[in-house]
């Protein structure tokens, strides 16, 4: 619509001048072509019906009817003087002819006037020498689009005696991204004088080059493909260059069987040999710098790596390629960064994640940008080596470059010491190969060639080399393929592109190639890419110094040794991780042995003690026999202790188990017989004196040694049985617990990996629950029965309140170590003193608690005497319970004697203040009325001396000086030393008058 107002405005404001031009409106529509019509884009019929002037800038399109094709100019543009472009020109719509005759396998044509094939065209026919034409030389299109003569054919001539000619489709870049067409095309002409010069090589043939100029644009290359293969002569093999072009020519031409020889493109993506199946190349692939990188990660002993990649595809298929190499060397890629435009973050991620070794694929520019932010992250130096493209410029750190903000002393420092991997691409040696030149000769002839220009400005000088030998390549190909053609009756001239035998000859040629060019050997793999030698140099102050070569066709290294590092030799590729074992200190070791050495001798001596004195009755009534294995568990307890310090520093990994058993087995049976004993008497203790009154008596003196034997036994049982099914169901074993890694100190690229043993199992955490679970409930269990019984006296366990005490103490200490050493288990001598005193405290304690107070009052009474040695002697059969008995009855008398003294005190001062009441009262009543007042009096203050006498059994006061009590009036004779009395003859009228 807008259009339309401004065509409007154009037909309102400005009248109509001639119809070929309007100098001031814009252009007036013209006539289309006869047999054709106009396009006029953005106006529908009726507008075009009206409108008879077109504004400036505006496009028309010619169209034909039917199947006529437009000859002249297609689209005509309004210029601002009012005309119309290319009206010199004429615009016709003609019939065209068959396009077959335009080509002339074996010769060539010319159409006259250049252009499509329509009527009035006329083509001239030519055979090629060594061929004769048959037919007509020329015909005409005429005005029906048909031909005037049959298509001519060119026969060959069985009497030619001179040379056959082959023809190659070659595609220069001369210009654009890479511009080699400048070096290789007169290289290539070259080798073609000289071959052509070979009597030796195709001496009946002639090798001719026909080519076109591609710029390394894919679009361009399609359409000089297409007139390479619609125009003859056939050519025989293709030569493109530029990787873009090459993948391009190289697909299209197993359609035509054509062979693909390139001597200019390194993608690794045209190394597929189902994609591209008649491609070969002898510029090596990029991927062949992998080979040499992993020769030289395994020359420096290096097998953890990282890469950093600009993302384009001939980069990630190089690194997808260098991935697969290292994983079959045994070599890790730890990480693998990439960027686009900025490659900030993947430098900082190289840096985060510890990269030493790394490889670096981007062009130069990002190069720049790469070892910029190399130099903010300090990833350079002793510790790092970076491995890079050697096509860069020798200078290329140095180029001031806008787009970073980095000095050239800052980059100089960043790169120094880097390596580079470069494919040779011109013979190091002094070796005169197939075309019989030196690398140098070849140089100086090509010097020559290019007419003095500077070779860094000549695009393609590098790959001059390899187009040169590219040519020989194919001329020794192609020889190679005269005998087996002529054995099957077929020559190199019989070629067209439905002939697979010969393309499969020439393949089958090229394929075992191998010989000495300019550019080096030249040899192909079964990808059909080029196998050369790679140039290894270093960057040393400044300066790139060729450190070596590698030859991939033989694997060979050849090493100069003058490589230069930063530090004292190549870094590692990571940092050094020296694993190192925690051991426990030995003296903390040695301390804890000689305590739990001197709680064996102490178990030992009470042992000894028990079982001397077992027929003492005071050592009876405490059961010997649980006391013994009291003592004999709390010693294997301690001996547990030297197990549970031994490491590997003292026994080697094999017997490391056996320490775990020992430990797990002294430790288990030992705390079942020390604290199974202890048990056993307290649980006994519990049921007798918990029962009614009237049994206990009868359970007293009915007690059975071997049923707390037997308890005893059946929680050894329990314990012997559950450590077995945990033996052998899921022994313990060695692990290993990694900590956390250390630096050590100074300037050291390593870091310490702390170690440490433990003795595990499978389900460990499941077999302590289950032994935790059952021993703590035994825990919870006696400090109920102890504190239930702390105030039971009994005859036949004289001593279960010092198990009571054991028991505390044994119960609180597990309680507290159990869960304190599992935390503590990574820290070996925290978690061995707190487990091993612990047990040393809970055994010492133990036999303190049960056997001092024993030989105390063996020693300090002198009862060393069974009970028959102590009637021999005395004749007498006291009973040493008796005894007990009348002393316990002595303390108490002298309580009760102590309480009757603060009792007669307060009868004392209570009489005193009722004296005083009643002699206050006596005086205020009146002496006249005393005795006919009739308030009652007060009674006398004497005491009836019935309620005053003393209970049943205490003897008569002798006088009442005071006006006491008898019962009060000589306290101190109630409680003779000598009387025969216990608790149970204390009469409770008496007691009631006490505490009255």
């Amino acid at each position: 619509m807008a259009l339309w107002f401004v065509l409007s405005l154009l037909l309102g404001s400005f009248s109509l001048a001639v119809a070929s031009r309007n100098t001031t409106a814009g252009c007036a529509i013209i006539r289309p072509p006869r047999d054709g019509g106009i396009r006029y884009r953005g106006l529908t019929q009726e507008q075009i019906r009206s409108v008879q002037v077109l504004p400036v800038d505006y496009e028309i399109e010619y169209i034909c009817r039917g199947n006529r094709v437009i000859v002249g100019p297609k689209v005509r543009k309004c210029l601002p003087d009012g005309t119309w472009t290319d009206l010199n020109q004429r615009s016709k719509c003609l019939l065209p002819c068959a396009r077959v005759w335009t080509s002339l396998e074996n010769g060539r044509v010319t159409v006259h006037p250049p252009g499509p094939a329509v009527e009035g065209t006329i083509l001239h026919y030519s055979c090629l020498e060594g061929f004769i034409l048959v037919g007509r030389n020329s015909t005409q299109c005429t005005k029906l689009g048909k031909w005037d003569s049959p298509k001519p054919v060119c026969h060959y001539d069985r009497h030619y005696t001179g040379k056959k000619k082959l023809y190659i489709g070659a595609l220069f870049p001369m210009s654009g991204g890479w511009p080699g067409g400048q070096a290789c095309l007169p290289a290539a002409q070259m080798a073609l004088d000289l071959v052509n010069k070979r009597t030796d090589i195709l001496p009946e043939y002639e090798l001719e080059l026909i080519y076109y100029d591609s710029m390394c644009d894919p679009g361009e290359a399609t359409k000089l493909l297409y007139d390479l293969l619609y125009t003859e002569p056939i050519k025989i093999v293709l030569m493109p260059g530029c990787s873009s072009v090459s993948t391009l020519v190289a697909e299209a031409a197993r359609m035509w069987n054509l062979i693909v020889l390139s001597y200019g493109s390194s993608s690794p993506a045209l190394s597929n040999r189902q994609r591209f199946p008649t491609f070969f190349r002898t510029h090596p692939s990029a991927t062949l710098h992998n080979p040499t990188r992993v020769q030289l990660f395994q020359k420096w002993k290096w097998t953890k790596i990282a890469t950093i990649q600009q993302t384009t595809e001939v980069f990630t298929s190089t690194l997808d390629d260098l991935e697969q190499r290292v994983k079959e060397a045994g070599i890790e890629i730890s990480v693998r960064q990439s960027f686009l435009t900025d490659p900030a973050v993947a430098v900082k991620n190289l840096k985060r994640q510890d990269a030493r070794i790394i490889v670096g694929l981007f062009y130069e520019t990002e190069a720049r940008k790469v070892f910029c932010e190399v130099y903010k992250e300090k990833l350079y130096g002793k510790k790092y080596v970076w491995f890079l493209i050697g096509w860069y410029a020798d200078n290329w750190f140095k180029i001031k470059d806008p787009s970073i903000n980095c000095t050239v002393e800052q980059m100089t420092e960043a790169v120094e010491g880097h390596v580079t991997t470069e494919i040779v691409m011109l013979n190091p040696e002094t070796v005169r190969g197939a075309s019989n030149l030196t690398s140098q000769e070849f140089l100086a002839q090509l010097m020559s060639k290019l007419g003095g220009k500077n070779p860094e400005e000549t695009g393609g000088f590098q790959e001059a080399p390899l187009a040169y030998d590219a040519v020989w390549a194919l001329a020794l190909a192609l020889n190679k393929t005269v005998g087996p053609l002529k054995a099957k009756g077929r020559r190199l001239e019989d070629f067209n592109y439905n002939n697979k035998d010969i393309t499969a000859e020439i393949y089958r040629a090229l394929n075992t190639s191998s010989f000495e060019g300019v550019s080096g050997h030249v040899v192909f793999d079964a990808q059909g890419s080029r196998m050369a030698w790679t140039l290894i140099e270093q960057l040393q102050g400044g300066s790139y110094k060729k450190i070596g070569y590698y030859d991939m066709t033989k694997g060979n290294l050849s090493w100069y040794g003058n490589d230069r590092w930063i530090g004292s030799g190549p870094p590692a590729d990571q940092t050094v991780v020296i694993q190192k074992f925690r051991y426990l200190s030995q003296k903390l070791f040695v301390s804890v042995s000689v305590f739990a050495g001197l709680g064996i001798l102490m178990g030992i001596v009470c042992l000894t003690f028990n079982i001397y004195n077992s027929n003492v009755r005071y050592i009876q009534n405490s059961q010997p026999y649980l006391n013994n294995m009291t003592a004999v568990g709390c010693m294997m307890a301690l001996a547990a202790v030297f197990p549970l310090g031994i490491d590997g520093l003292h026994v080697r990994n094999s017997q490391f188990p056996v320490v775990c058993q020992f430990r797990l087995w002294l430790l288990g049976l030992g705390f079942s017989l020390a604290y199974g004993s202890m048990f056993t008497k307290i649980w006994w203790v519990h049921t007798v004196f918990t029962k009614k009154d009237e049994k206990k008596d009868k359970r007293k003196q009915h007690l059975e040694p071997w049923k707390l034997y037997a308890t005893v036994g059946v929680l050894l049982v329990i314990d012997i049985l559950s450590l077995m099914i945990w033996q052998i169901v899921d022994p313990l074993h060695i692990t290993v617990e990694k900590f956390t890694k250390e630096a050590p100190k100074g300037d050291v690229d390593q870091l310490i990996e702390p170690l440490l043993q433990h003795c595990s199992s499978e389900k460990m955490n499941t077999w302590l629950g289950v032994v935790y679970g059952y021993k703590g409930l035994l825990l919870l269990l006696g400090i109920f029965l102890a504190y239930e019984t702390k105030s039971v006296s009994t005859e036949k366990i004289n001593d279960h309140r010092a198990v009571g005490m054991a028991i505390y103490n044994v119960s609180v200490l597990c309680m507290i170590t159990a869960p304190v050493t599992m935390i503590l288990s990574s820290k070996q001598d925290a978690s061995f003193a707190f487990a091993s005193l612990a047990i040393i405290f809970s055994v010492y304690i133990t036999l303190v608690v049960l056997f001092v107070p024993k030989m105390r009052r063996l020693i300090t009474r002198g009862e060393w005497q069974s009970d028959q040695q102590e009637t021999m002697k005395t004749g007498s059969s006291t009973n040493n319970n008796d005894e007990e008995k009348s002393r316990q009855l002595e303390r108490e008398n002298k309580e009760l004697q102590k309480i009757i003294q603060e009792k007669e005190e307060r009868v004392s001062e209570l009489r005193n203040q009722l004296s005083e009441r009643q002699a206050l009262r006596s005086r205020k009543r009146p002496t006249s009325s005393s005795q006919n007042h009739s308030s009652p009096s007060l009674p006398a203050p004497q005491n009836d001396p019935k309620s005053l006498l003393p209970p049943p059994g205490y003897p008569l006061p002798a006088s009442d000086n005071h006006s006491l009590p008898p019962t009060f009036s000589n306290s101190s004779t109630l409680y003779q030393p000598d009387a025969k009395i216990n608790r149970n003859s204390c009469h409770p009228g008496r007691l009631q008058l006490l505490y009255k």
